[in-house]
Protein backbone atom coordinates (compact mmCIF):
# COMPACT_ATOMS: atom_id res chain seq x y z
CA UNK A 1 0.00 0.00 0.00
CA UNK A 2 1.08 3.57 -1.32
CA UNK A 3 2.49 5.73 2.64
CA UNK A 4 1.34 8.71 0.76
CA UNK A 5 -1.82 10.31 -0.95
CA UNK A 6 -1.39 13.89 -2.14
CA UNK A 7 -4.16 15.88 -4.41
CA UNK A 8 -2.00 18.07 -5.81
CA UNK A 9 1.56 19.79 -6.19
CA UNK A 10 2.28 23.24 -7.56
CA UNK A 11 4.20 26.23 -7.59
CA UNK A 12 2.75 29.18 -6.53
CA UNK A 13 2.64 32.46 -4.07
CA UNK A 14 0.96 32.02 -0.77
CA UNK A 15 -1.82 34.00 -0.42
CA UNK A 16 -2.57 34.10 3.71
CA UNK A 17 -0.77 35.09 6.78
CA UNK A 18 2.67 36.11 7.41
CA UNK A 19 3.68 34.43 4.71
CA UNK A 20 1.81 36.12 1.88
CA UNK A 21 3.63 36.92 -1.61
CA UNK A 22 6.24 34.52 -0.97
CA UNK A 23 7.44 31.98 -3.52
CA UNK A 24 6.08 28.60 -2.69
CA UNK A 25 5.48 24.99 -3.70
CA UNK A 26 2.32 23.54 -2.01
CA UNK A 27 2.33 20.03 -1.08
CA UNK A 28 -1.79 19.50 -0.77
CA UNK A 29 -1.92 16.36 1.22
CA UNK A 30 -5.58 14.36 0.15
CA UNK A 31 -7.82 13.57 3.61
CA UNK A 32 -8.97 15.32 6.69
CA UNK A 33 -10.08 14.49 10.26
CA UNK A 34 -12.83 17.18 9.92
CA UNK A 35 -14.43 16.70 7.25
CA UNK A 36 -14.72 13.78 4.31
CA UNK A 37 -14.46 16.38 1.70
CA UNK A 38 -18.46 15.07 0.17
CA UNK A 39 -20.89 17.42 0.05
CA UNK A 40 -23.26 15.55 1.64
CA UNK A 41 -21.30 15.28 5.08
CA UNK A 42 -20.72 18.90 5.33
CA UNK A 43 -23.50 19.90 7.17
CA UNK A 44 -22.77 17.54 10.47
CA UNK A 45 -18.76 18.13 9.36
CA UNK A 46 -16.37 19.30 12.51
CA UNK A 47 -15.63 21.82 9.56
CA UNK A 48 -18.53 22.66 7.45
CA UNK A 49 -17.03 25.93 6.27
CA UNK A 50 -14.09 24.29 4.23
CA UNK A 51 -13.31 25.96 0.94
CA UNK A 52 -10.59 23.28 -0.19
CA UNK A 53 -10.85 20.53 -2.86
CA UNK A 54 -9.26 17.82 -0.86
CA UNK A 55 -10.48 14.61 -1.95
CA UNK A 56 -8.73 11.74 -4.27
CA UNK A 57 -4.97 12.42 -6.07
CA UNK A 58 -6.27 13.49 -9.00
CA UNK A 59 -5.00 17.21 -9.44
CA UNK A 60 -1.69 17.97 -10.95
CA UNK A 61 0.90 16.44 -9.50
CA UNK A 62 -0.84 14.46 -7.41
CA UNK A 63 -0.65 10.30 -6.39
CA UNK A 64 0.19 7.70 -4.39
CA UNK A 65 3.42 8.08 -3.48
CA UNK A 66 6.02 4.49 -1.77
CA UNK A 67 9.05 6.71 -0.31
CA UNK A 68 9.49 10.21 1.13
CA UNK A 69 12.22 10.11 -1.02
CA UNK A 70 10.46 9.92 -4.21
CA UNK A 71 7.67 12.28 -2.97
CA UNK A 72 10.29 15.07 -2.12
CA UNK A 73 11.69 14.80 -5.71
CA UNK A 74 8.63 15.51 -7.15
CA UNK A 75 8.05 18.54 -4.57
CA UNK A 76 11.99 19.47 -5.87
CA UNK A 77 10.88 19.13 -9.28
CA UNK A 78 8.68 22.16 -9.02
CA UNK A 79 10.89 24.83 -7.92
CA UNK A 80 12.36 26.74 -10.58
CA UNK A 81 15.98 25.75 -11.93
CA UNK A 82 18.33 28.00 -13.80
CA UNK A 83 17.91 30.80 -11.31
CA UNK A 84 18.82 32.09 -7.73
CA UNK A 85 15.70 32.77 -5.98
CA UNK A 86 16.77 34.71 -2.48
CA UNK A 87 16.02 33.00 0.25
CA UNK A 88 16.03 29.39 0.92
CA UNK A 89 13.22 27.23 -1.05
CA UNK A 90 10.01 26.78 0.87
CA UNK A 91 7.08 24.09 0.36
CA UNK A 92 3.82 24.31 1.73
CA UNK A 93 2.01 21.13 3.93
CA UNK A 94 -1.33 21.39 3.28
CA UNK A 95 -4.64 19.49 3.31
CA UNK A 96 -6.98 18.70 4.31
CA UNK A 97 -5.35 17.98 7.28
CA UNK A 98 -1.31 17.39 6.26
CA UNK A 99 -0.07 15.82 9.87
CA UNK A 100 -2.32 12.96 9.25
CA UNK A 101 0.62 12.24 7.02
CA UNK A 102 3.41 14.71 7.23
CA UNK A 103 6.07 11.99 9.23
CA UNK A 104 9.71 13.15 10.06
CA UNK A 105 11.00 10.69 7.39
CA UNK A 106 9.10 13.01 4.96
CA UNK A 107 10.62 16.19 6.94
CA UNK A 108 14.10 14.93 6.70
CA UNK A 109 13.65 14.46 2.59
CA UNK A 110 12.68 18.02 2.06
CA UNK A 111 14.85 19.59 3.86
CA UNK A 112 17.84 17.11 2.01
CA UNK A 113 16.73 18.69 -0.67
CA UNK A 114 16.77 21.96 0.89
CA UNK A 115 13.33 23.26 1.68
CA UNK A 116 12.18 25.13 4.37
CA UNK A 117 8.96 23.49 5.88
CA UNK A 118 6.20 24.99 6.27
CA UNK A 119 2.26 23.28 7.45
CA UNK A 120 -0.96 24.56 7.44
CA UNK A 121 -2.66 22.45 10.56
CA UNK A 122 -6.12 22.50 12.45
CA UNK A 123 -4.06 21.96 15.17
CA UNK A 124 -5.79 18.50 16.45
CA UNK A 125 -2.97 16.61 15.94
CA UNK A 126 0.70 16.74 17.65
CA UNK A 127 3.61 18.00 15.07
CA UNK A 128 6.49 15.85 14.04
CA UNK A 129 9.82 17.53 15.25
CA UNK A 130 11.43 19.29 11.94
CA UNK A 131 8.74 22.09 10.97
CA UNK A 132 10.30 25.02 10.36
CA UNK A 133 6.83 27.00 10.40
CA UNK A 134 3.79 26.44 11.94
CA UNK A 135 0.52 27.45 11.19
CA UNK A 136 -2.43 26.32 12.90
CA UNK A 137 -6.06 27.26 12.28
CA UNK A 138 -8.05 26.19 15.23
CA UNK A 139 -11.64 24.83 14.61
CA UNK A 140 -14.83 25.28 17.05
CA UNK A 141 -15.40 21.73 19.33
CA UNK A 142 -12.17 20.26 18.60
CA UNK A 143 -9.12 19.46 21.09
CA UNK A 144 -6.22 21.58 20.10
CA UNK A 145 -3.08 19.71 20.89
CA UNK A 146 -0.86 22.32 18.61
CA UNK A 147 -0.77 25.16 21.07
CA UNK A 148 2.61 26.38 20.18
CA UNK A 149 3.80 27.86 17.08
CA UNK A 150 4.90 30.33 14.40
CA UNK A 151 1.09 31.40 13.19
CA UNK A 152 -2.42 31.02 14.64
CA UNK A 153 -4.89 31.94 11.97
CA UNK A 154 -8.60 31.82 13.18
CA UNK A 155 -11.66 31.77 10.46
CA UNK A 156 -13.86 34.95 12.02
CA UNK A 157 -16.58 34.75 13.14
CA UNK A 158 -16.85 31.20 14.41
CA UNK A 159 -19.32 29.86 16.61
CA UNK A 160 -17.78 28.15 19.45
CA UNK A 161 -14.35 29.32 18.87
CA UNK A 162 -13.59 33.28 20.17
CA UNK A 163 -10.34 35.21 19.29
CA UNK A 164 -10.10 35.84 23.06
CA UNK A 165 -9.94 31.64 23.55
CA UNK A 166 -6.46 31.45 21.81
CA UNK A 167 -4.75 34.92 22.06
CA UNK A 168 -2.81 33.25 25.14
CA UNK A 169 -0.75 30.78 23.42
CA UNK A 170 2.33 30.95 22.15
CA UNK A 171 2.62 31.98 18.85
CA UNK A 172 4.82 34.85 17.00
CA UNK A 173 1.76 36.39 15.00
CA UNK A 174 -2.39 36.24 15.39
CA UNK A 175 -4.09 36.04 12.04
CA UNK A 176 -8.01 36.53 11.72
CA UNK A 177 -9.35 35.47 8.51
CA UNK A 178 -13.08 36.77 7.17
CA UNK A 179 -14.79 33.20 6.94
CA UNK A 180 -15.99 32.89 2.47
CA UNK A 181 -19.07 32.35 1.50
CA UNK A 182 -22.23 34.09 0.89
CA UNK A 183 -21.34 36.60 4.24
CA UNK A 184 -18.19 36.98 3.28
CA UNK A 185 -18.27 40.97 2.15
CA UNK A 186 -20.44 40.88 6.32
CA UNK A 187 -17.33 39.03 7.68
CA UNK A 188 -14.66 41.29 6.32
CA UNK A 189 -16.08 44.29 7.82
CA UNK A 190 -16.96 42.82 10.99
CA UNK A 191 -12.97 40.92 11.26
CA UNK A 192 -11.58 44.55 10.36
CA UNK A 193 -13.83 45.84 13.60
CA UNK A 194 -12.42 43.12 15.72
CA UNK A 195 -8.74 43.67 14.36
CA UNK A 196 -8.67 48.07 15.09
CA UNK A 197 -10.26 46.98 18.51
CA UNK A 198 -7.69 44.18 19.45
CA UNK A 199 -4.01 45.44 18.26
CA UNK A 200 -2.56 42.07 18.90
CA UNK A 201 -4.71 40.42 16.46
CA UNK A 202 -3.40 41.07 12.37
CA UNK A 203 -6.01 41.06 9.27
CA UNK A 204 -5.24 37.85 6.52
CA UNK A 205 -6.90 37.98 3.29
CA UNK A 206 -6.96 35.02 0.67
CA UNK A 207 -5.23 37.37 -1.76
CA UNK A 208 -4.36 34.20 -3.91
CA UNK A 209 -8.53 34.06 -4.61
CA UNK A 210 -8.34 37.82 -5.15
CA UNK A 211 -5.86 38.10 -7.96
CA UNK A 212 -7.01 34.43 -9.30
CA UNK A 213 -3.82 32.26 -8.02
CA UNK A 214 -4.24 28.26 -6.88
Amino acid sequence: MSHYAVKEIYYTLQGEGANTGRPAVFLRFSGCNLWSGREEDRSHADCPFCDTDFRGIDGPGGGRFTTPDELADVVSQQWPRGIAPAGRPMVVCTGGEPLLQLDRRLIDALHGRGFEIAVETNGTIVPPPGIDWLCVSPKAGTRLLAVVGDELKLVFPQAGATPEAFAHLDFRHFYLQPMDGPDQRQHIESTIAYCLAHPGWRLSLQTHKLIGLP
